[in-house]
């Protein structure tokens, strides 16, 4: 299995469509892994247990309203990707303005 550096050498790279996936692939991952993880973490912590059990049987809903279509699930799991918009867009303006 290749290392992050590895992988963020080869992403950084890349230019055009594969630069774009490769970084759709990394977001939705961490759409799909990294956010359920943190909202059970910070809810657990804030709200008390999850009341159908552990962080996995949150993980086992989240994937099942996200293949329901909800969209509440849907904009956590592309919100990175979104993130990653907004701070390309950010790091233009900031280089066209100054």
């Amino acid at each position: 299995m290749p290392s992050w550096s590895r992988f963020w050498r080869r992403y950084r790279r890349t230019r055009g469509a594969q630069h774009e996936l490769m970084a759709l692939g990394l977001c939705l991952s961490i759409g799909l892994i990294v956010m359920p993880s943190l909202i059970w973490l910070i809810g657990s912590a804030r709200l008390g247990p999850y009341a159908n059990g552990g962080m996995l049987a949150l993980w086992r809903d989240y994937l099942v309203a996200l293949l329901h279509g909800s969209l509440a699930f849907w904009l956590v799991a592309l919100g990175p990707y979104a993130g990653l918009w907004l701070l390309r867009g950010a790091r233009l303006w900031l280089r066209r303005r100054g």
